[in-house]
């Protein structure tokens, strides 16, 4: 079976539909058909189920869908590494991250460090307080950020990572004593400001504006960098939601991490300026994507949250 044809069979398992099949791959719908009939004639058996209505995979379509697609995976695989050795994955990739994420990044670094012998991967430290000033001057390649990202020059690769998050307050505060917390229970306390270069959308994806039932989370002291963070919430001046890996590398006195039960995951995906793509990128990329996503231990069970008072 030619490399074409096995193309159009996965595209049209996909579609289900021709037309939209030949458009995507720019090709006619007789030339779609045509190598469907072919397939068939060469299995002795039909793999779509055709109606005047709908197209759907028979069961041996659907065997053969599987089979084929992982040959596919494998194929391309194979062609985009001797690509990137061919345009010279070379050189050093250096890579944005948080904090101590470059060390929960290792398993992805070691695997391209391995797959592309001639790069290397310089990680830099990067603040939340100026979040894109990086990747927007060149001085990064490609970062490790939370999500959502709707910057429309950068490009949002694979997911890498995923953890839970948690509260740090004061050791001495009202909360502290709590098994745990709902996000309801930030219209209670202060947390820090970003500051004006962090986008908002960005920032309420970790730290919301509002509790889920409406109320007003209130903003207090600006923070620009994780250390001033710290500061702050140590002197009782704010709270703040982080994410779990905090708890396991960081252990500042006053301070306690409580889980937040109802918290949404974060997810980490790598994410790079359009107009700076380059092999080595996309080869980096596509290493983290060929492992899939991991989710970070923070080494501490999460316990259920306190019922909160009524009234």
């Amino acid at each position: 079976m030619e490399l074409r044809d096995i193309e159009i069979f996965l595209a049209l398992a996909e579609e289900l539909h021709f037309g939209r099949t030949a458009e995507r791959l720019r090709i006619s719908q007789a030339r779609v058909s045509q190598a469907i009939k072919k397939q068939e004639r060469r299995i002795g058996a039909p793999l779509f189920e055709r109606t005047s209505r709908s197209v759907t995979l028979t069961p041996v379509g659907q065997v053969l869908r599987g089979e084929l697609q992982q040959a596919y995976d494998l194929i391309n695989s194979g062609l985009a590494r001797a690509s990137d050795a061919a345009a010279g994955v070379a050189g050093v990739l250096r890579l944005g991250v948080m904090g101590v994420l470059g060390n929960e990044m290792r398993p992805v670094i070691d695997a391209f460090r391995t797959r592309y012998p001639g790069c290397d991967v310089e990680v830099v430290e990067y603040h939340f307080g100026a979040p894109f000033s990086r990747l927007r001057t060149g001085a990064v390649d490609l970062q490790l950020m939370w999500l959502p990202i709707h910057e429309p020059d950068l490009t949002v690769g694979p997911v890498t990572l995923t953890e839970g998050r948690v509260l740090a307050v004061a050791t001495g505060s009202a909360p502290a004593g709590r098994n745990g917390v709902s996000l309801e229970d930030l219209g209670d306390v202060t947390v820090f400001d970003p500051g004006p270069d962090v986008p908002d959308y960005w920032f309420e994806a970790m730290v919301p504006r509002r509790t889920p039932g409406g109320r007003r989370i209130a903003r207090g002291p600006a923070g620009r960098t994780f250390h001033e963070i710290l500061a702050l919430i140590a002197a009782g001046r704010a709270v703040s939601p982080v994410n779990a890996h905090v708890r396991r590398y960081y252990t500042p006195p006053g301070i306690t991490f409580l889980p937040i039960h109802d918290a949404p995951p974060t997810e980490w995906a790598l994410v790079w300026a359009t107009a700076g793509d380059n092999a080595r990128i996309r080869a980096f990329a596509r290493t983290a994507r060929s492992l899939g996503t991991r989710a970070i231990e923070d080494g501490t069970p999460a316990q259920p949250a306190e019922p909160r008072p009524a009234g």
